[in-house]
């Protein structure tokens, strides 16, 4: 009879620092966030890091242990008046704890309203975010907080969860559990420890019987899918990106869709996807298709607001559509390039006749002296140097070999008249 209806998970959630498995650069016996714990002096901090691996608990741990009142918020559902009613709770010298899960999710209004709060210590902001803060957060709310990352959980790690799941729950201890494969079950929950406790209690609980055998076969059977080896050992990720990214590159819409799959199947996030191929079509497609990038960023507006599994779709077009697409990295030679001078020249200055004479004391320095308008003129071109003097006629962009860049050498080939080696 089972002692307790809560899910596997939410029981074998950890208290307090001492149950908790991973995260060690954390939360270990150095770890920056346990000192900061310990200490009492918690600063406002943002936890990233993929699903299930102790963001939310990691922020109660660190309320119970400071013994102040702790207010949390989803951003999935609260607005600006639920923030503006916590803070009013707050005090000055009174550190009050506010944990935003998903903070990723706030617009630009929602988190600026959290910036004085935290600024003045009316609260101390935990945000737990799955996406990558720099992306997601704005600058002004970073400059506030300290970002901690936490880590998928490893095999090991993982084992002793499950472990101590069979140990020390009252529900599963009603159950002989013999364990005789586990790499299923790592492998579906993907460093995840509250899907591994809930596959683990599925698998023990759909047995019918007193003794429950966890076996590949079993979990993928009830699990309802593949087991799929991606960022097993930790490289299976990097590998399956570099290869979907090189097969886009090199024109195989086949083997770019099948490495999507194997993502897409592994659980990778959607917008780490989508990202991907935006910098994909500047990089590899340029300007040999300049629909590329528009079809990109648009893709991961899609998946950015309909997520799995109907985004599968919208990325499936997208990366066929790149792959197919011809191919130049001419952009991204040129801005290589002129970065690589700017390090050599230094700051060189302007040419005269191109800067801003924004008052009258500049006006009579003779700046933007010279300056001839391009639409004063035919074709709204003016045969006119504007790099400055000491790299004048320096080539950066060397358009490529294609139908839409070659239509590109030609019309600055005929401006230009043979400067640049067009």
């Amino acid at each position: 009879m089972f002692h307790d209806t809560a899910p596997l998970a939410e029981r074998m959630r950890p208290k307090s620092l001492s149950e908790i498995i991973g995260q060690g650069h954390l939360v270990g016996d150095q770890g920056i966030l346990r000192k900061a714990i310990i200490s009492g002096r918690i600063p406002s901090i943002i936890l990233w890091g993929p699903p299930g691996i102790g963001k939310t608990t990691l922020a109660n741990i660190i309320a119970n242990e400071a013994k102040v009142p702790f207010h949390v918020l989803s951003a999935i559902s609260a607005g600006v008046k639920d923030l503006r009613d916590v803070i009013a709770k707050g005090r000055p010298g009174q550190k009050n704890i506010l944990f935003i899960d998903e903070i990723h999710r706030f617009n630009k209004s929602q988190q600026d309203a959290l910036l004085g709060a935290v600024e003045k210590g009316k609260i101390t902001l935990i945000g737990a975010t799955t996406e990558n803060p720099s992306f997601e957060v704005n600058a002004a709310l970073l400059s506030r907080v300290q970002v901690y990352r936490l880590n998928p959980l490893t095999s090991e790690e993982l084992n002793a969860i499950m472990m101590q799941a069979i140990e020390k729950d009252d529900n599963l201890k009603t159950y002989k559990i013999i364990i005789k494969n586990t790499e299923a079950i790592f492998n579906l929950s993907g460093g995840d420890a509250r899907k591994l406790l809930n596959i683990l209690e599925q698998v023990v609980t759909s047995q019918k019987s007193s003794k429950a055998i966890i076996t590949d076969a079993i979990v993928i059977e009830l699990a309802q899918q593949k087991t799929v080896l991606y960022d097993k050992k930790g490289e299976m990720h990097y590998d399956i990106v570099s290869a979907f990214i090189k097969s886009i590159r090199g024109s195989d819409p086949n083997a770019a869709v099948y490495y999507l799959a194997r993502m897409i199947e592994g659980g990778e996030d959607v917008k780490f996807i989508a990202r991907r191929l935006v910098i994909l079509a500047a990089e590899d497609i340029g300007n040999a298709n300049p629909t590329a990038l528009v079809i990109a960023t648009s893709t991961f507006q899609a998946v950015s607001f309909i997520g799995y599994p109907e985004s599968r779709i919208i990325l499936a077009q997208c990366v066929t559509y790149l792959a197919s697409s011809p191919k130049s990295n001419a952009s991204y030679k040129a801005i290589n390039e002129a970065q690589a001078e700017v390090v050599r020249t230094g700051d060189l200055p302007v040419p005269m006749e191109l800067r801003n004479a924004s008052n009258k004391f500049m006006k009579a320095e003779d700046f933007g002296e010279g300056y001839q308008y391009a639409h004063n003129h035919p074709e709204n071109f003016i045969l006119s140097e504007f790099l400055p003097t000491s790299i004048a006629g320096t080539k950066f962009y060397d358009p490529g070999s294609n139908p839409r860049e070659e239509e590109l050498r030609k019309q600055l080939r005929g401006k230009w008249k043979g400067k640049y080696g067009y």
